[in-house]
């Protein structure tokens, strides 16, 4: 058993079944990466979203406002005066932007968990805890007898 620098347990033969050559170590750190790319995409899709609802409430506070009055908004650091007639639609203009960005996320979201799965299969990697599906379920404490011994991430 092989110890990644995260604390991360790795157990595998020299080559994987798929037959690609990569070392246990480099298919843990292959996984981890995708892993580590999966929750970035994930954490800006939250942010975003947020930013979303933001948006929302402060456009639905602001149809109920008389247009001419006065009204502040961030641009780039800066706080300006503008009106309300002014800001509503580029913050509904900057809503749309937002939604757009959204989807496109969760678009390579997706195809990046569809990526970590196929990576999963082919190199045989169970997270600690999880069961080969392959193999039936063991009654008693025996090891497993040589093989291909597949890689293991916790």
């Amino acid at each position: 058993m092989a110890e990644t620098g995260k604390g991360r347990a790795a157990t595998a033969a020299t080559t994987t079944p798929g037959g690609k050559g990569l070392t246990a170590e480099q298919v843990v750190s292959r996984f981890n990466r995708l892993r580590q790319e999966q929750r970035g995409l994930a954490s800006k899709a939250a942010e975003l979203e947020l930013e979303l609802n933001e948006h929302g409430l402060v456009i639905e506070t602001l149809r109920e406002v008389d247009p001419s009055r006065k009204c502040f908004r961030m641009v780039g650091g800066i706080l300006v005066e503008r009106t309300v007639r002014e800001v509503l639609p580029a913050l509904e203009g900057n809503k749309e932007q937002i939604s757009r960005i959204l989807e496109s996320l969760s678009q390579q979201l997706r195809a990046k968990g569809r990526e970590l799965n196929e990576f999963r299969e082919q190199h045989n990697i169970r997270l600690g805890g999880e069961e080969d599906p392959r193999q039936p379920p063991r009654e008693g404490p025996e090891e497993p007898k040589g093989g291909s011994a597949g890689v293991l991430v916790s």
